[in-house]
């Protein structure tokens, strides 16, 4: 099946680092990034009529889909948010893109919204999908957080326990995690959920995945820290798309916590679950479009 009709598939090398890239269409770039446990297939619904307006560029991201996956360092510092910020600059730069549009969902927008802190003359509009930023979602953290969005602390977890664990049944904590957090399972496409099972249960993606995490635990939220406490903000306007039915950790007050990070937030809730860009993709395109074509 194919996903992106019309749209070319390339794997574009970054330093010793293949990426796994779809592009497609004509015009100012946009870039797109997923989040867990997907991949660039996650856009499927919206990145074909993007493409109508805008070069679109679709990324796995490091240790995600067919994107390679290297080791973890031992302290996750190679899948902390910064560095794989600095991948998807290189990516686009390999491109012929040094100034672009950037989209991200889940794990997807916290690369997005660091590549906007840390070089905030590239990204000239920023969107994000169903997040608050690490350090703010760390700080919701209650006996609901526990329960709910058990993932974060399980996955941080070192030793090789969670490793062990979902690698019994990768296929099985993956459709756990999409069932969870969709407020409509019916409306995710079957040939994109067995490609995300396709590629989540690769031991390398597994492993890069707990890294990820581990990253958000410990630099991620550092980082966070550090840049609120020095007063530093986004540059570009931000729109900010939050599944009103997804958990409720802080999503509902998604615009007025990146008000926190960014002078111009607007944004909207959807009524759906987590999976925004599926779920209600004419709506998530009826306030991106606007959004990524203004001046």
């Amino acid at each position: 099946m194919s996903f992106f009709p019309g749209f070319e598939q390339r794997r574009v090398k970054v330093g010793d680092i293949a990426f796994n890239v779809r592009i497609g269409g004509s015009g100012d770039p946009v870039l797109l990034l997923h989040g867990l446990p997907q991949t660039h297939v996650a856009f499927h619904k919206i990145a074909p009529e993007l493409a109508r307006h805008f070069t679109v560029i679709c990324a796995d991201l490091k240790g995600y889909g067919d994107s390679d996956a290297p080791p973890p360092a031992a302290d996750s510092a190679n899948y902390s948010k910064r560095v794989m910020g600095e991948e998807m600059l290189a990516l686009m730069r390999e491109l012929g893109h040094e100034r672009f549009a950037l989209v991200g969902h889940d794990r997807g927008g916290r690369v997005a919204y660091r590549l906007a802190l840390d070089h905030p003359r590239t990204v000239t509009r920023l969107g994000i999908l169903d997040i608050v930023p690490t350090s703010d979602y760390w700080d919701t953290a209650d006996r609901h957080f526990a329960v709910n969005t058990f993932h974060w602390g399980f996955l941080a977890r070192d030793g090789g326990l969670p490793e062990r664990l979902i690698g019994h049944e990768p296929d099985f904590f993956q459709d756990y995690l999409m069932r969870l957090w969709a407020a409509d399972y019916a409306a995710l496409d079957p040939a994109a959920l067995a490609e995300y099972r396709r590629c989540f249960r690769k031991p390398e993606n597994i492993a890069a995945t707990c890294a990820d995490y581990r990253a958000g635990y410990g630099i991620d939220d550092a980082l966070d820290r550090a840049d609120q406490k020095a007063g530093k903000r986004i540059a570009c306007a931000v729109l900010v798309i939050s599944g009103e039915q997804y958990l409720h950790t802080g999503e509902s007050k998604a615009i007025e916590i990146w008000r926190r990070w960014a002078a111009d937030v607007r944004g909207l809730g959807v009524q759906c679950g987590h999976f925004v860009a599926e779920e209600k993709p004419q709506e998530v395109l009826a306030a991106l479009l606007p959004f990524l074509r203004e001046s």
